[in-house]
C-alpha cells in the first residue's frame, strides 16, 4: 500500500547534494507523495519549499512562520506569505504554533503569529499544521479560541500525553506520528498511539530530524516512513498495509485531495477478509459511524441496495486469498448480514468447501426478524458467531440500539446467543464502551448467565 510523508524538510541544505536521489528513494520505498514544509528561514524558506513542490509532481508544500521566527516575520510586514500560501501546490498553512523550549521569540510574539496564521488558514480554506513544544496548554487554548477560524488541522510530531491527544481530537485535529515512536524512551507516545484510533493518525519523518530506529544517528529522509508505519502497526495490532491505507486516506482528506471511494464488498483488515453483504440494518444504533462516514479502516463500505451476488463474493475471496490466505473470513460490513440469510448461507457453504474458517458478526436479532430459530441453518458453515449484546438491560439497549422491536429486542438477543451456543462451536458476546453501559454486568451476563465468551470493544475503534 502507498504511504505519505506529511511533514518533511527535504528543501533544506542538508539535502542539496543528493535531493533527487532522496526523492527517488522515497518513491522506491512506496511513498505516493510527500509534503515539504515552508516554515523557517523566513520568506526565502517558504519560496524554496514552494519551488521544490512546483518542480516535482508528487511533492506539495505548506507555508507559514515557525514560532522560532515569530519576532522577525508577520503577515502585516510580509504580505507575500499570503500570496505564497494561496498557490495551488500549497496544501496547508504551517508549520505554525508555539515553542517554549528554546524561546527564540517571546511568548507574546509567538501567540500573535499563531493567531494570524490560523486566520490565514481559514481565509484560504486550507488546513493548518501546528507545532507545539512545551506549550501544550497555551496551544490548546488558542486552538479552542480560534476554532471557527481554521477548517481543519494536524498536530505535527505529536509529543503530548493522552489528555492532550483527546483535546486535539475534540478540536478535529489529526495527530502526526514521527520516528520518535520507535525510540526506546517513547512509551508515553506509544500509549497515545495505542489508544487513538488509526483514523485520527498521520505519519511523518520531519526529516532530516528524528530518524527512526534502526537508523538512529543517520540523516532522516522520506524513505524511512515505512519504519514509522511498521511500528504503528505493531502497537495497534494492525497490518502494515492497514496503517498505510488508513493514514494515506487521512492525508488525502486533510489536505483536500478527494479520497478514492470504490465501494467494497470484500475487504482485508489485518489478515482477515471481511464480507460487506448489505448496508441494511435491523437497528439504528446511536453510535454507528456509518451515519457520519462509510469508511472502515480505509475501506469504503457503501454499496447498492441489492447487495453483492454470492458467486461474485466467492470469486473476490478466491482472488484475495491467492496471494495470502486469510486467517478467517468474516461476515461484517455496515449492515446486518442475517438480513440476507439465504445469500449468507450460500457464501458460507462455499467458504467452508474452500477450507476457510468463517465468522459471523451479528446483532443477534435474526431469529426475531425471520420468525424462527436460524442457528441450525448456520451449523456446519459458521465456526464463530460474535453477537452484539451492548447493554446490561433492555432499557439501556433500546436507548442505544433503537429499533421497531423496542425493549423486546434485548431478550431476543440473549435468546439468540443461547440458541447459537447450543448449536455452534464458538460464540462470544460483545459490548461497546458506551457511557451508561455497565461493562462488568455485561461480562457476568455473557459468561455466567449465557455461558459464552465476552469481548469489550472500544467505542471509537471500528474494525
Amino acid at each position: 500500500m502507498p504511504l505519505v510523508d506529511t511533514h518533511s524538510h527535504v528543501d533544506v541544505a542538508r539535502f542539496d547534494e543528493d535531493r533527487d536521489a532522496v526523492l527517488e528513494r522515497a518513491w522506491e520505498a512506496g511513498l505516493d507523495w510527500l509534503v515539504v514544509v515552508g516554515s523557517g528561514e523566513g520568506p526565502d524558506g517558504a519560496r524554496r519549499a514552494l519551488s521544490l513542490a512546483k518542480d516535482h509532481e508528487r511533492v506539495f508544500a505548506t507555508i507559514g512562520v515557525h514560532p522560532h521566527e515569530a519576532k522577525e516575520w508577520s503577515l502585516l510586514k510580509n504580505p507575500e506569505y499570503r500570496d505564497l500560501a494561496a498557490d495551488p501546490k500549497v496544501v496547508a498553512v504551517g508549520e505554525i504554533g508555539l515553542d517554549y523550549h528554546y524561546m527564540h521569540s517571546p511568548r507574546e510574539e509567538q501567540q500573535a503569529r499563531f493567531r494570524e496564521f490560523l486566520s490565514l488558514g481559514g481565509a484560504l480554506e486550507k488546513p493548518v499544521v501546528v507545532h507545539s513544544r512545551e506549550a501544550g496548554e497555551d496551544t490548546i487554548a488558542i486552538l479552542r479560541e480560534m476554532r471557527s477560524e481554521y477548517p481543519a488541522g494536524v498536530m505535527h510530531c505529536f509529543s503530548g500525553d493522552y489528555a492532550m491527544a483527546r483535546d486535539c481530537l475534540d478540536l478535529g485535529l489529526y495527530l502526526s506520528i514521527s520516528g520518535v515512536v520507535t525510540f526506546k524512551n517513547a512509551d508515553a507516545l506509544r500509549e497515545v498511539v495505542r489508544k487513538v484510533p488509526a483514523e485520527n493518525l498521520l505519519i511523518e519523518t520531519d526529516c532530516p530530524y528524528l530518524t527512526p530506529a534502526p537508523h538512529r544517528g543517520k540523516r532522516n529522509e522520506p524513505s524511512f516512513v515505512p519504519f514509522v508505519a511498521k511500528k504503528i502497526a505493531e502497537i495497534k495490532g494492525l497490518s502494515f498495509d492497514d496503517v498505510a491505507r488508513i493514514t494515506s486516506l487521512n492525508a488525502r482528506k486533510l489536505f483536500g485531495f478527494d479520497p478514492t471511494k470504490e465501494a467494497r464488498t470484500t475487504y482485508r483488515i489485518r489478515n482477515s477478509l471481511y464480507i460487506n453483504l448489505t448496508n441494511r440494518c435491523t437497528l439504528a444504533c446511536t453510535f454507528c459511524p456509518k451515519f457520519v462516514d462509510f469508511m472502515v479502516k480505509g475501506h469504503f463500505l457503501k454499496i447498492g441496495a441489492k447487495g453483492p451476488d454470492p458467486e461474485a463474493v466467492l470469486q473476490e475471496i478466491d482472488a484475495a486469498s491467492a496471494g495470502k490466505r486469510p486467517d478467517e473470513v468474516v461476515f461484517c460490513g455496515y449492515g446486518e448480514p442475517t438480513l440476507r440469510l439465504e445469500e449468507l448461507k450460500v457464501i458460507a457453504k462455499g467458504l467452508k468447501e474452500r477450507g476457510h474458517r468463517v465468522r459471523l458478526n451479528t446483532d443477534g436479532l435474526g431469529n426475531l426478524v425471520h420468525g424462527r430459530d436460524i442457528t441450525p441453518e448456520l451449523d456446519g458453515v459458521v465456526d464463530t458467531v460474535s453477537v452484539s449484546l451492548n447493554a446490561q438491560d433492555a432499557e439501556t439497549y433500546a436507548r442505544y440500539c433503537p429499533s421497531r422491536y423496542k425493549t423486546e429486542a434485548y431478550e431476543n438477543v440473549k435468546d439468540f446467543i443461547r440458541c447459537a451456543r447450543s448449536r455452534l462451536p464458538d460464540v462470544q458476546a460483545t459490548v461497546v464502551g458506551l457511557a451508561d453501559v455497565d461493562v462488568e454486568a455485561c461480562r457476568r451476563i455473557a459468561e455466567e448467565e449465557l455461558g459464552v465468551r465476552f469481548r469489550f470493544r472500544p467505542l471509537d475503534e471500528v474494525g
